[in-house]
């Protein structure tokens, strides 16, 4: 029971912390692309999207942590991992996919790829920024 009861607590942690990066992360790209595109995105799609991107990531992240046994701080040897380097590699894409294939403009065609690998660009690089002036 104690097992279910913390898997439980898991995924709703997971959808929470992935909802409010998500928020974060959609008001960041929205404007970039509304800008990019020269016409207005939906925004809700964009959170759709943002969520899905920040959902994956998440799992990828935890996914490596796990895998490599450094799941507690201090993270510095997690962040020098290579296998950690290819995974935001991919997380990247992902992104950039998601957000091609899943927001559109309000004149019902897709926004460019370049649009989209240029969004998540700039999410990541304020997302970077934001985390090492943290840390």
């Amino acid at each position: 029971m104690t097992t279910l009861l913390t898997l439980l607590s898991t995924l709703l942690w997971w959808v929470l912390y992935s909802s409010i990066f998500a928020l974060f992360f959609s008001l960041i790209a929205w404007p970039l692309l509304r800008w990019a595109e020269r016409s207005n995105v939906v925004f809700n799609r964009v959170y759709l999207a943002c969520l899905l991107w920040t959902m994956a990531g998440m799992a990828l992240v935890a996914g490596v942590a796990i895998h490599e046994g450094r799941v507690r701080p201090p993270y510095g040897a997690l962040l020098a991992s290579n296998a950690l380097r290819g995974v935001l590699v991919v997380d990247m894409l992902v992104g950039a996919l998601l957000l091609w294939r899943l927001i559109p403009r309000v004149d019902a065609r897709r926004i460019r790829p370049t649009s989209a690998c240029m969004a998540v660009a700039a999410v990541v690089a304020v997302a970077f920024g934001v985390a090492t002036s943290l840390a």
